[in-house]
Order: structure tokens, then sequence, then C-alpha cells
């Protein structure tokens, strides 16, 4: 909170040279209040989440930046660039530039170029493409450090790929995929998407952002450009797979749900009812990354050998998380993994190079 976040907020006004001087000056002072630890500021108005913010805000009012609970203080920094930057009045999304220098550049496309290329049955497919959109959860755009780590034997520390994919391949499948990063990661997650729709009976709906968070977050208009990006190049495969979405789309099987929940304050049992229901109503629900993974677990302290169950069960539908590590909660490990790492690994929960495939079934 002390380093990271404050530059992200300097790197909005650097990359973003035509914000008014006034957004400017808004955001260096926002950096300047994080780093020396001033009183967490309360929610303004417009935004359409200012009731569910006030009621949050009210639990850590006299809380500051660096003393505060994490999940809360980081997401409620975000939230001020997007308020700061007007986007609810005018649609200005601060992490523009870095979402279109990723689309613009080659590592999309070459690696879901790959993925697609991919041959086996369908459940074998699905099996590789949850690997890979597990791996691509590393591009974030908002943690540089992950995005350049290479695959090495022994990085999956849960792998619990097979079970997840025979519950999305099932007849007639409705998986929720709640969405993390666009670029990469929500590249492959489409990949994934079409596979899963290839069951003319599957549908698939895909939980998106609707603000701008965590500086690669998707959001609706994030997946459409994806979507452009695919049929306006010359990869042949690229343009029937964003063909194939849009039919699908257009047909209902496959549904965009842009949602506050997704970048508000609260962990996933607090859900509003009718979210809560949509979710166990699903064949599968797959948290994509690892600010979702913080949300199902309440970004606690487990013991690193307890069953995912104890965290997953409430969902009450089958879960699958697909995370690399940059946070510390984790369970559902083998014995005695956690304690090995730790001897070797000091920073193995948090830089990004480990990843878990979980999966509960109730």
């Amino acid at each position: 909170m002390q380093v990271r976040v404050p530059r992200i907020v300097r790197e909005v006004v650097e990359r973003n040279p035509d914000y008014p001087a006034e957004i400017r000056a808004s955001l260096e002072q926002l950096a300047l209040d994080i780093e020396s630890n001033a009183r967490l500021p309360a929610p303004r108005p417009p935004a359409p989440d200012l009731k569910e913010w006030t009621a949050a805000h009210a639990e850590h009012a006299h809380e500051s930046w660096l003393d505060a609970e994490w999940f809360h203080a980081e997401l409620a920094a975000y939230r001020e660039i997007a308020s700061r930057c007007g986007f609810w009045e005018s649609g200005r999304d601060p992490f523009a530039p870095a979402k279109a220098e990723e689309i613009e550049g080659d590592r999309p496309w070459s690696r879901l170029d790959a993925a697609l290329a991919e041959g086996g049955s369908r459940l074998q497919r699905v099996i590789t493409l949850l690997d890979e959109c597990l791996w691509a959860n590393r591009v974030d755009l908002g943690y540089a450090i992950a995005a350049s780590r290479g695959r090495e034997e022994g990085d999956l520390l849960v792998d619990e790929r097979e079970a997840a994919a025979v519950r999305m391949t099932a007849p007639g499948s409705h998986v929720h995929v709640v969405a993390d990063n666009t670029g990469t990661e929500l590249a492959l997650d489409l990949a994934l998407v079409d596979a899963l729709l290839e069951d003319p009976t599957a549908r698939v709906s895909i939980h998106l952002k609707a603000q701008p968070v965590f500086v690669s977050d998707a959001m609706p208009r994030d997946l459409w450009q994806l979507v452009d990006a695919m049929q306006a190049g010359a990869r042949t495969a690229l343009h029937q797979l964003g063909e194939r979405l849009r039919t699908a789309f257009d047909d209902r099987r496959l549904q965009i749900v842009p949602g506050p929940f997704w970048s508000g304050p609260r962990f996933l049992w607090e859900a509003p009812p009718r979210l809560a229901r949509t979710l166990r109503s699903a064949s599968v629900v797959l948290l994509k990354g690892d600010a979702n993974y913080r949300r199902l677990v309440g970004d606690a302290s487990w013991s690193p050998e307890e069953p995912f169950a104890s965290a997953a069960a409430f969902v009450g539908t089958t879960v699958v998380c697909a995370r690399t590590m940059k946070s510390d909660s984790v369970l559902g490990l083998p014995a005695g993994l956690a304690a090995k790492l730790d001897s070797t690994d000091p920073r193995w929960r948090i830089d990004g190079r480990r990843g878990v495939i979980q999966t509960f079934s109730p």
C-alpha cells in the first residue's frame, strides 16, 4: 500500500497527459495521502455504488490507509482513482493506455493462437485451456513482476483441472466465469468459453467489473475491444473465434454480466441475495485470479492445509479457483508443502510464480 499503490496512482498521471490539471493534482494528492497514512476518505457522489460503499466506509471510518484492513483499503484506493478521474460521469478509464498497450502487442495473440491449435477431445482441450488461463493470470498490468515469469516444474501447487473440466463440460452446463484481467488473460478465458459453448446446450455467463480497478481488470468495453481486435487481425483462427463469440452472445448462450459487487468492499458470502442466488444456480462458478480468491476466502490467514471446502462450500455449487499467487491467503495445499516452501522461498505466496487450480463440488 505504501509503495506499489501510490506508484500506480502516479502512473495514471504520467500515462494520461491530456487529463485536466485538477484531476492530475487530485491523483497526486491521493498518492501522497496513502504514503503519509492519512485517514480513509468517505465515498462521494456521483456513483451507482455510493450506498454500498458508504455503509462499508462506516465500518472503517476511523482507519487510515496503511492501518486499515488490506482488502478494504486496496479496493478503496482503486475506487478513489476511478472517482477522481470522473469515471461515472465521463466513462474515463484511467488504465486505458496500459490496456491498449497490452492488446496492441503480440503476447495475447501468440498465446491465444497456440491455445486454439491444441488438439484432443473437448474434455482434454478444456483441461489444457484451464492451465493456459491460470498462467495467463500472471499477466497483471498492476503487478509486472508476475507477468515476466516462465513456467517451472512444481509451480502448480494444486492441480484439480480434471475434476473441474468434467463438471464444466457436462451436457447442458451453465458455467459462470468471474473474470480477472483483460488482455492476455481474458483472451485465453474466451478460448475456454468457446470450447465450453461447443455443446449447443451449454451456456456461459462472464461476470465483469463495472468500473476500472486493479489496472487491468476487465470491464465489458475491454471484452468487446478484444473481440474487435480478434476480428480485425489477419489470423484466421482468431477471426473465427470472434465470430463464434458474437454469435453466441446474439443467441443469448453467452451473457455478459457487469456488476459493482466485483469491485466493491464485501466478501463473497456478503454478496447481494440476487447475485448469491445466481451463482448458486450455476453448474460451475469459475473464479479467476487473486482478488477473487481473496474475496472467496475472506483474505484471511487460513491454515494452508485446511480443506478448500471450508472456504468454498457456502457458495452452494461447484466452485473452481484458478489463481496465480500474489497475496498470502491459501488453503487446500498438500500436507507439509507450505512449510517446505516457507523454508526455501519466503516470497512464494506473493510473487506470482506459483498457482493453484482448486475445485470444490457439493
